[in-house]
């Protein structure tokens, strides 16, 4: 089969894409390069076709998505503080590049999986969360991609297949500062042998799922029968940021402590994921626990 990734050059994009050519599948990758980085397909790209374009423009997307089996549409900005102040050009990209992308897999009967969010929820009453809970994202990043699903609803009824995925805090080798962006400062700093910095009390509660789950995710709901819908993908387990930091203390051997920082803005407070509906409806579930994928990713910083 023929799938086209865009933002395949991305912290997901690449794992998507590299989990493809392992299952025999050719891909094209189409990536602007604003937060994308070729050294991400390293080793791969002699396997895959690479098209530099941007989602927002139409006809560049137009040219580029043709005579494919599915669209992966992982392109998107992602840092939560810096939608702040960058709210149309997180818009733009988005909610307008998400829109073409929508059009154009509708009008060429192309099946979308794309990239949504667990911010889409905002502050949750209660955890887990399920997949009917109310959604009141409380900063522009998670307004986004409610908007996405919107979209992705509209053009649904009018006969494209296309499934929205609610990641919740991905991690993996790497990761940039937006995916998890915690334990990314958290490994900076132990290495750095310098104090971890906890924003707030430390109680705010992280479902963590790593970056290899969440592509398996994304083949399995883009191979199945499933034709819409929306599906929480997270492991199900909340982790506390103070026990994220004790286990990464551990993990490095380092005697480091802790301080407390003011809380961010937009942070929420609880996160945790019911994925039942995913495991019911394309057999997904998550393979790397929270402990195993940050032994594995340590050392690579």
């Amino acid at each position: 089969m023929k799938f086209v990734v865009t933002g395949g050059a991305g912290f997901i994009g690449s794992r998507i894409v590299k989990s493809l050519l392992n299952q025999g599948d050719s891909v094209k990758v189409v990536d602007n390069l604003h937060t994308g980085k070729m050294e991400n397909l390293d080793g791969i790209i002699n396997e895959i076709e690479f098209v530099k374009a941007d989602i927002r423009n139409f006809e560049e997307m137009k040219e580029n998505i043709k005579d494919v089996d599915g669209i992966f549409h992982e392109a998107a900005l992602t840092v939560v503080q810096e939608s702040f102040t960058k709210q149309d050009e997180y818009n733009d990209v988005n909610v307008i590049g998400a829109e073409n992308i929508f059009k154009i897999a509708q009008e060429n009967n192309i099946k979308v999986v794309f990239a949504s969010s667990s911010s889409i929820y905002g502050d949750a009453t209660k955890i887990p969360i399920k997949e009917n809970f109310p959604k009141n994202p409380i900063n522009p990043y998670g307004i986004t991609k409610l908007k996405d699903e919107i979209l992705a609803e509209k053009y649904s009824k009018m006969n494209l297949d296309v499934i929205g995925l609610r990641y919740f805090n991905v991690f993996g080798i790497g990761q940039t500062g937006s995916y998890a962006g915690v334990i990314t400062k958290f490994i900076n700093r132990l290495k750095e042998q310098k104090q971890l910095q906890i924003n707030g009390d430390g109680e705010q509660i992280r479902d963590f799922i790593f970056v290899d789950d969440i592509a398996d995710a994304n083949i399995s709901a883009m191979k199945s029968k499933i034709k819409k819908g929306f599906f929480n993908i997270g492991t199900g387990l909340g982790t506390t940021i103070k026990h994220l930091a004790d286990i990464l203390i551990e993990i490095s051997g380092e005697k480091i402590s802790m301080i407390h920082k003011n809380p961010l803005e937009g942070d929420i407070k609880f996160s945790q994921a019911d994925i039942s509906l995913a495991e019911k409806s394309f057999n997904w579930k998550f393979q790397t626990s929270l402990n195993e994928g940050l032994k594995k990713i340590y050392p690579e910083f």
